[in-house]
């Protein structure tokens, strides 16, 4: 695993998988992600929270992909601009929000993004429009696909720190109310089907507390599959899949799940 520390340290580490045929996988916070218990073959380049870049332009802000999308909310505040309440408790980077298009409380990346600078596996650059950015639930074009985000443009608006302030604390003890923050998980497990909510079908199934191994179905929220102890991934799919079964038995819905599954069988 390598994590850069700078733009010029990701290309050139980049640079060096290509010279020697290496195969590259690329990864933010990694908070969404399940890693199967084999383990990833290659290079794992971990942008995490290492590249540190972002720039105020009048309503507009251009963030690096690798800051947490935390630290962009909070840039956002100290600008007075809103519109990025919705991200401050998403527990993850800018580059991953974008990949995924997250999004809480009725707010998406969608919503905000104008633009998105990609390098692709030859070193090139691209600014891309969000118009070409295909954003759909918890999709974009840069899925299966192996360029890599490296900044993103919000357009926001000019609104009162205070309200700004006071919104973003709103939406963080709701989450800590209501979401397993207590216990590892790698976030929302499953899609919200259409019309539905994964979680109130996942209890309605009797499911909460429903568990294979160390990996459980949260006693707090039921959308959320959270690790009680040495859990493995095998562990955790093994329940995913227990869950849809009964959902789709109990409900007639198939439940997709929403944490991206990597690495080797």
């Amino acid at each position: 695993m390598v994590i850069p520390a700078s733009e010029k340290g990701l290309l050139d580490v980049l640079a060096l998988a290509r010279k020697h045929h290496v195969p590259v996988t690329v990864i933010g916070n990694g908070t969404n992600l399940l890693v199967r218990d084999k383990g990833i073959r290659g290079l794992v380049i971990k942008l995490g929270n290492a590249i540190k870049n972002w720039q105020v332009n009048g309503t507009k802000i251009t963030f690096s992909s690798s800051l947490s999308l935390a630290q962009a909310a909070h840039i956002a505040l100290e600008a007075g601009l809103t519109g990025m309440e919705f991200a401050a408790g998403i527990p993850g980077s800018v580059g991953g929000a974008i990949y995924m298009n997250a999004g809480a409380y009725g707010g998406e990346m969608k919503n905000i993004v104008t633009a998105v600078t990609i390098l692709d596996r030859q070193g090139q650059t691209r600014n891309i429009p969000a118009a070409e950015m295909r954003f759909g639930y918890r999709t974009s074009a840069v899925q299966g696909t192996e360029n890599l985000i490296l900044a993103a443009t919000v357009q926001l608006q000019t609104g009162d720190q205070e309200k700004i302030a006071a919104q973003m604390a709103d939406l963080a003890e709701r989450r800590r109310s209501k979401q397993p923050l207590e216990l590892p998980s790698a976030g929302s497990t499953f899609k919200r089907p259409a019309g539905n909510f994964a979680g109130t079908l996942i209890d309605k199934a009797g499911l909460k507390g429903f568990a294979v191994g160390d990996a459980q179905v949260s006693v707090k929220h039921a959308g959320f599959v959270v690790n009680t102890g040495h859990a493995s991934c095998a562990d955790v799919l093994q329940l995913i899949s227990a869950v849809q079964e009964r959902v789709f038995a109990s409900a007639g819905i198939h439940l997709e799940p929403e944490v991206l599954i990597i690495g080797e069988e």
